[in-house]
């Protein structure tokens, strides 16, 4: 256990910068791990940098019409996940799986001329969960609803269950729930961003139960599925 605690660290010299590993169809959260396979070369160039050194990578979401502009710098929204590296297994045809651990919320301040680097970096500033006290006193609530909701939403499976019955016992602090949460539910892209990029834990719970109520209703009522909200995934 202590070797995982060590694995996710955050550096004590964080200097600011983060290499971006832009994609159209992953927000990574803090709190969470995530299966990356890497074998784009310049994503490759990205990974051995990042290994040589704080093992830090931030995962952005490319923003709508990136395609036309995939191959340059397209367009990504302002709020990244910077995450961790823990565990990296190359392969024999020079690509790597990764498992790759969210540690940070970070809001670009700038991109960075990469010189000669093929990949982008920027410059953030971390936005850390942010706790009003005026509401504290509704927190504990909102948190048992929220669990409530989840609850009836968590499909069928051992495993998915056991997982729900951990998450459960845990008592996790609300900011962190949400984002276990939003990451596990198959919510639209534009939705998790929002999510990603709201540091005020109420306000981030008030949306995230909003999107679950919607989900409840629709399954309860048996209506056809539409774009939103989407079916529950147990991935």
């Amino acid at each position: 256990m202590s070797d995982l605690h060590s694995a996710v660290d955050w550096p004590d010299d964080f200097s600011g910068r983060v290499r971006l590993f832009p994609l159209p169809n992953l927000v990574l959260f803090p709190h969470v791990v995530q299966p990356l396979h890497i074998f784009e070369p310049r994503y490759c160039e990205m990974l051995a940098d990042s290994m040589a050194n704080d093992r830090l990578i931030a995962m952005a979401l490319l923003e709508p019409g990136w395609e036309m502009q995939y191959q340059k710098k397209p367009p990504i929204a302002s709020v990244v996940c910077i995450g961790k590296v823990i565990t990296h297994t190359p392969t024999a045809d020079h690509r790597h799986n990764i498992l790759l651990a969210g540690l940070r919320r970070g809001r670009i301040i700038r991109e960075i001329e990469c010189g000669e680097r093929s990949y982008r970096q920027a410059e953030v500033d971390l936005l850390m969960d942010d706790y009003p006290a005026d509401n504290g006193p509704m927190r504990a609530e909102s948190q048992d609803a929220l669990l409530d909701m989840f609850s009836q939403l968590v499909p069928d499976g051992l495993g998915v269950q056991e997982s729900f019955q951990q998450l459960l016992g845990a008592q996790l602090p609300l900011g962190i729930l949400t984002d276990v949460i939003t990451f596990t539910l198959n919510l639209p892209l534009p939705v998790k961003q929002q999510l990603l990029a709201e540091a005020n834990v109420d306000i981030r719970c008030r949306i995230l139960s909003r999107c679950l109520k919607e989900l409840l209703r629709v399954r309860q009522s048996h209506e056809p599925p539409s774009d939103f909200p989407p079916r529950f995934s147990s991935n």
